[in-house]
């Protein structure tokens, strides 16, 4: 498969599917309706439970120093870089789900005075095309939007939302339908489009990279049955790659290394492309096959042709925790749902201000045997998303996972507090900041000097309801329950950001 014919089926499915605080006016109103924010029968009605999803207005925003509550540890100094979906109103329409929004780059800093805290959006083609027009002019990923201009590939709809990581000196903010772009480490400017190479110029790139602990990273990208696996050096540089035929789905988001192998579930969703061509969004147009099952594409690490395909009943996965091999078993920890329904009915409400109960998510573990090529899954009952682990037994045998997990809260489901599972033994340490808060995901950070897994910092954001305004939460990963021991809280609220990383000062 060669990359003209990549893009040709990608292009068609697209083609129809600051130095001081800085709070602009709209910010300040704390979810309420200012004087120039025009509403429409399907704009966001305010909620100040969900402020967090009502979007900026392209704006970006800045505070040199946030207020501290409790005591920042001595050893916690880097940047905390975050990515989320930042607009989702122009020209009285409102996009119908979270992942359609313009990508905002966030990046806290920590240092010896304190945390600063800098947004700016990606100046994506789309972005700047849109906000000099004032209006949508190519479709979503969840919204049918009749394009108003040319799309010449999926770069035309790239929004940049979605993850952001350092890479060779660079911030790269990532969209798993298309390119990189490259922004500043610094101040946040964009740079543009990143091409690895000639011919793999405007693939996909998945958001959701697995660096090791030497710095090597692994990705990919699917899309119409075909897949694009990547593997760089610790220095930035593409070592392999290779264009393959996979198992069809309309959607892969994430996927695990172990030590020897990539491992990835294709869910059972399938496009409607007649329902595609009648004006429907990709996900209005994607159907839950509940009597197919899940295919798990096993790819060897060293050779990207040597694979196999194993297969498990239905279900939905969006984003795993880690794996790990041994005696050519490899388990594989992720979050899983049933099915579609939250990407069907949950998420346009809550992007119109409904606070509504969703499905629930919850640990799941694979053990694949390679030697039989059997395959168990075993889960747990909590409701949670967002796993992350300590980065330094990424593709290696961890004992804990963290979460964001939504704690005594039958309301809404929101995420509320965070909670360490001890794979090994079962327990977990949990603390909840109770029903005035929605989490984000939260990343670990090694404390300085250490090299025990789960020695640590857990650090990550969150929105605060009675004051309308979001901060940073640093808790000791080791004693959750004891809370968090620092928060720093900003003078506004900011959209609800995806994923992000935190990197250590030298």
């Amino acid at each position: 498969m060669n990359r003209r014919h990549f893009l040709q089926s990608f292009g068609a499915a697209a083609a129809t599917a600051a130095t001081s605080v800085a709070v602009p006016a709209w910010a300040q109103q704390s979810g309420t309706e200012s004087t120039s924010y025009r509403r429409a029968p399907e704009m966001f009605k305010a909620n100040p439970r969900l402020t967090c999803l009502r979007g900026f207005q392209g704006q970006d925003i800045g505070c040199d120093g946030a207020w501290i509550e409790g005591k920042l540890p001595a050893d916690l100094r880097g940047d905390f870089y975050r990515n989320g979906p930042g607009v989702f109103e122009r020209g009285g329409q409102r996009y119908h789900h979270w992942f359609d929004g313009d990508g905002l780059v966030h990046a806290w800093r920590f240092g010896d005075k304190g945390v600063s805290h800098q947004a700016r959006f990606v100046r994506t083609k789309k972005f700047v095309a849109e906000q000099q027009a004032g209006e949508f002019l190519v479709p979503a990923f969840g919204t049918a939007i009749k394009p108003k201009i040319p799309l010449r590939s999926s770069d035309t709809m790239n929004t940049a939302n979605t993850n952001v990581i350092r890479m060779d000196g660079r911030l790269l903010a990532l969209w798993e339908g298309g390119s990189a772009h490259a922004m500043d480490t610094q101040n946040l400017e964009t740079q543009g489009i990143v091409n690895w190479a000639h011919e793999l110029a405007g693939m996909p790139f998945s958001a959701h990279p697995k660096m090791e602990a030497d710095g090597s990273l692994w990705n990919f990208g699917t899309m119409m049955g075909k897949i694009v696996l990547y593997h760089f050096s610790p220095q930035g540089k593409l070592l392999k790659h290779r264009i393959m035929n996979a198992p069809s789905t309309a959607m892969v988001h994430d996927f695990a290394i172990s030590q020897k192998h990539m491992i990835f579930l294709f869910s059972p969703i399938s496009l409607n492309m007649d329902a595609v061509r009648s004006g429907k969004s990709m996900v209005d147009a994607m159907e839950w096959k509940a009597k197919d099952s899940v295919k798990i594409m096993i790819v060897e690490k060293a050779d990207f042709s040597r694979f196999r395909i194993l297969e498990i009943p239905a279900l939905m996965v969006f984003h795993f925790g880690n794996a790990w091999e041994e005696n050519n078993v490899i388990h594989v920890d992720f979050v899983k749902s049933d099915n579609l329904d939250n990407f069907h009915t949950w998420m346009p409400k809550i992007m119109l201000g409904e606070d509504v109960v969703s499905e629930p998510s919850s640990p799941a573990f694979l053990q694949i045997d390679l030697n039989r090529n059997n395959v168990s899954l075993t889960e747990r009952s909590e409701n949670l998303e967002f796993p992350r682990v300590d980065p330094r037994v990424v593709g290696q045998r961890n004992r804990y996972i963290y979460y964001p997990i939504a704690v005594e809260n039958s309301t809404n489901n929101a995420l509320n507090g965070v909670i360490r599972l001890d794979v090994e033994s079962g327990k977990t340490d949990s603390f909840s900041f109770g029903a005035n808060c929605r989490l984000e995901e939260h990343v670990v950070v090694p404390k300085a000097g250490s090299t025990k897994e789960g020695d640590a910092w857990l650090v990550g954001v969150g929105f605060d309801i009675p004051r309308q305004t979001s901060f940073a939460s640093v808790f000791d990963a080791q004693n959750l329950a004891a809370g968090p021991v620092a928060l720093a809280h900003l003078p506004y609220w900011l959209p609800h950001c995806f994923h992000g990383n935190f990197y250590a000062s030298s």
